[in-house]
């Protein structure tokens, strides 16, 4: 975990100081609070602008795919949080492989839940079609 942590830090670090090399070298020259709200600003808007078409069509009849999509966000992060804070206080051991498996638990209870509501959905049609 501690290397993949790195790895990440490290590969953001560069795409700062690249940033950071072009700012220098514009008529811009842009301060780093202002920079990190314009590169920030830009990349939120642009995943807006990817997310929200697809969120709009699967609104119409896969909400349960949108909720799924906004916990397992939550729960990557909250991970995520949870290993750090581990490693930062040395209550725990900071690893990837407690993420991955924190996440499987969530995907098999997910696909349990999604099992037993397709069953009940479909008994549910059978038994009163004119509900759906």
């Amino acid at each position: 975990m501690v290397r993949f942590l790195y790895f990440m830090v490290e590969g953001v670090a560069r795409i700062h100081d690249k940033l950071l090399q072009i700012n220098d070298s514009s008529a811009l020259f842009l301060t780093d609070k202002q920079l990190h709200f314009a590169v920030m600003g830009l990349l939120g808007m642009g995943l807006l602008l990817v997310i929200y078409p697809l969120f709009l069509l699967l609104s119409k009849r896969h909400v349960l795919t949108i909720a799924w999509i906004y916990v397992f966000t939550v729960m990557v992060m909250l991970s995520f949080a949870i290993e750090i804070g581990q490693g930062i206080t040395d209550t725990g051991n900071m690893d990837l492989e407690d993420v991955i498996s924190g996440l499987a638990g969530f995907m098999l209870l997910f696909i349990i839940f999604a099992i037993l509501r397709m069953i009940f959905v479909g008994i549910r049609n059978l038994l009163f079609p004119e509900s759906r």
